[in-house]
């Protein structure tokens, strides 16, 4: 048995609370809107891989977890003590029963249909009995699990196209899933690399466990022509990337870009005119993929 302390608090404290309940020990961590499921509800989201834009909400719920009872109650007291707990209040104190953290956090990720024979499988489920090609893979660090639509997009345009004997870049590999993809349909010279060396690390692990050889790296790992060239990253990066990226690409070769909201569709087009026409080729919840052929 665990027990949480329940805090409201105002968005400038949140910073401060957090540091504070961390020095006392606090096993976790977490921020909520205090007006969740209410007309005052407020949205806070960044995009995939980026901090959020702000470091709670006006009014946040902070969620604090504790080993023991004495631990929270006393963590309490020290808090309405300090001066920077103005505004804040305590909400009390709540025993968190037992449970199965591994089994409950599995159950919330169930495989991932790309097509209706390939499918994104992790390590704990059977492959469903239509899956003719399947990608083993668990949510860990690096970004790319199959479950945004920016991975899919990408996922679904590999299995789309013959990439048999071709030599493959995945820059911003993350996860290395798309690398791992273009494996799987018939792409025999890989290379994955990512500025972050816990991606390269990721994506090496997690071809060993789907049986493909690639490269994994940092981008100067990247050399010469290939034939295609995937990018899952943001719009920012991808709008400086484009002499690089379009210098890797081999005559006739394929560019495959996302990460790219709808809306920053023609600024990614101007960034890339010097070099490719490219144009919106999928969409999904307001995501884009974008490619181009040299």
């Amino acid at each position: 048995m665990m027990f949480e302390l329940r805090l409201l608090a105002p968005e400038d404290r949140i910073e401060t609370l957090g540091e504070a309940l961390e020095a006392l020990d606090a096993l976790s961590v977490s921020v909520e809107d205090a007006d969740a499921q209410t007309d005052a509800e407020q949205a806070l989201f960044g995009e995939p891989g980026m901090p959020p834009p702000k470091e709670g909400w006006q009014r946040s719920r902070v969620l604090a977890l504790f080993q023991a009872e004495a631990a929270a109650r006393e963590a309490a007291v020290l808090l309405q003590a300090q001066d920077f707990f103005e505004g804040c209040e305590v909400l009390g104190v709540v025993a968190v029963p037992d449970q199965d953290w591994v089994r409950l956090t599995q159950s919330q990720f169930a495989p991932v249909e790309i097509t209706p024979s390939f499918w994104i499988v992790p390590t704990w489920h059977a492959p469903p009995a239509e899956a003719r090609q399947v990608i083993r893979l668990d949510p860990g660090l690096a970004f790319g699990t199959g479950t945004h639509p920016t991975t899919r997009m990408c996922l679904r345009w590999i299995a789309r196209h013959n990439l048999g004997g071709q030599r493959v870049l995945d820059y911003g590999c993350g996860s290395g899933i798309l690398a791992i993809g273009a494996a799987k349909f018939g792409a025999q010279a890989i290379d994955a690399v990512d500025i972050d060396e816990a991606a390269v690390a990721s994506t090496r692990a997690n071809a060993e466990a789907n049986q493909v050889q690639l490269n994994a790296g940092l981008p100067q790992q990247a050399q010469g022509l290939y034939q295609t060239v995937l990018a899952n990253i943001l719009a920012t990066p991808l709008r400086v990337l484009a002499p690089l990226l379009c210098g890797h690409l081999a005559p006739g070769g394929a560019l495959v870009l996302a990460g790219i909201l709808a809306r920053q569709a023609e600024e990614l087009q101007q960034a890339y005119a010097p070099y490719v026409r490219l144009e919106v080729s999928d969409t999904e919840d307001g995501w884009i993929l974008m490619t181009a052929r040299r």
